[in-house]
């Protein structure tokens, strides 16, 4: 017996590893070789693989396809029917498997319903991506990010709030008063 779900509907190839709790819900397909963390949740009509690497504590909303060449660490937050792209310059009639484009999504960053991360790209740790943003460059850790292009607007916490900074460059985060500090255009959380 599995420590895992998979609904009736949905498809789970051979040599694929699913964590413990992750939930796969209706009509989903997982491809061969790739790797499930513990805790997840895809909701109903996800593909995902062959060959990607998915971390622990993934939820993946509905009509999401996450193809390979795309690797997504922990506490990663995927919002309904957003997109990922696989090649720069597809055409049909030509395959370009080989050409795939490394899109890497660091630990606990979130992406809005409808985003495009255009491939090559790395969206940063604890990021949050605006619903109907269109992401072509790399994103910084904990940036607020907006638009289409998407353009950095502000920075966030771990929790996804707004940080504002003092005259001293520190934001305090009153969910859970933990402490950022701004410094040479990048964030960082500050370990007490």
């Amino acid at each position: 017996m599995s420590n895992y779900f998979v609904h009736e509907s949905s498809y789970v190839d051979d040599n694929v590893n699913i964590g413990e709790n992750t939930k796969i819900w209706h009509f989903s397909h997982i491809l061969a070789g790739s790797n499930i963390g513990k805790n997840c949740s895809f909701g109903q009509n996800c593909v995902v693989g062959p060959k990607v690497k998915i971390g622990n504590g993934v939820k993946v909303q509905n009509n999401i396809s996450i193809y390979e060449g795309v690797e997504v660490e922990d506490d990663v937050f995927l919002g309904p029917s957003m997109v990922f792209t696989n090649v720069i310059n597809p055409r049909s009639f030509i395959v370009r498997k080989e050409e795939f484009k490394i899109t890497l999504l660091k630990k606990g960053c979130s992406i809005g319903a409808n985003v495009t991360v255009v491939c090559g790209n790395t969206i940063g740790k604890y990021a949050l991506v605006g619903a109907g943003s269109v992401i072509n460059k790399n994103v910084k850790d904990f940036a607020l990010m907006v638009g289409v292009p998407a353009k950095q607007i502000g920075w966030v916490s771990v929790a996804g709030n707004r940080l504002e900074f003092n005259e001293d460059d520190i934001a305090i985060d009153s969910f859970d008063n933990s402490k950022y500090k701004l410094q040479n255009d990048e964030v960082i959380l500050i370990e007490e």
